[in-house]
């Protein structure tokens, strides 16, 4: 199956229990639960720095689009809203939702950070998101196996000679408080759980938007789409 056609599989870990009475899933006063997740990569845009630069700053015009089928929406000018899905364990699911703000960049670096959001009234849940990127050009002889299929399969003789890589690391923290019957078990099994979903969720949600992003920008410009080894996709232990 091609990526396009990756499926939004919203839930990687649902174990949904219909047994549970209301008084069960009230939310106890018990602290928040941490579960944190870090990732880094690399994107390769088939073109000069400046244009790709200018396609990342012009963000309005692609980054609604590429986050399907997650549900984006404008906030501020330099922010949105973002639905990932619906996601749970031990029979408590959430569907989360942050709101992020896209910086302006600096050095040719680029983050995006998560803000507090006073339309949303989160009590069971608390979103730490931040993205870094970093831009650079590559001569040609550096790029990804693959290159050469791509241009050829379009019909283009000729490679460029830099092309653009796009640099990433994400680092997201969650802070859950989950209902009380969820307390009474290990905390270990908690957290190895949480910690798992949590990666799974990142695992299925950035590649998807990666490749999204380097189809769009391409196809924009009448670039052959890059391979899949020219984006990477890599945990931080």
């Amino acid at each position: 199956m091609s990526e396009s056609n990756i499926p939004p599989n919203n839930t990687p870990e649902n174990f949904i229990d219909d047994s549970l009475t209301p008084e069960e899933l009230e939310i106890s006063p018990q602290e928040p639960v941490a579960f944190k997740t870090l990732f880094s990569g690399i994107m390769e845009m088939y073109s000069d720095e400046d244009t790709v630069a200018n396609y990342l700053n012009d963000h309005q015009g692609w980054f609604v689009r590429c986050a399907s089928p997650m549900k984006a929406k404008p906030f501020g000018e330099n922010g949105y809203t973002l639905i990932i899905g619906n996601y749970g364990a031990f029979g408590y699911n959430v569907e989360p939702e942050m709101t992020v703000i896209l910086t302006t960049p600096q050095s040719k670096h680029y983050s995006m950070y998560s803000v507090t959001n006073p339309e949303f009234n989160h009590q069971g849940y608390e979103v730490n998101y931040v993205s870094d990127m970093y831009i650079e050009s590559i001569p040609v002889s550096q790029a990804s196996v693959g290159i050469e299929k791509v241009y050829h399969q379009q019909g283009k003789n000729s490679l460029p000679e830099i092309i653009t890589k796009i640099n990433w690391q994400l680092n997201l923290q969650v802070k859950v408080r989950f209902p009380h019957f969820i307390y009474k078990l290990p905390m270990s099994i908690i957290q190895n759980t949480g910690d798992r979903l949590l990666s799974q969720i990142v695992k299925q949600v950035s590649p998807r938007l990666s490749y999204k992003v380097q189809k769009d920008f391409h196809c924009r410009f009448d670039l052959p789409i890059p391979p899949k080894t020219a984006r990477t996709f890599n945990p931080v232990k």
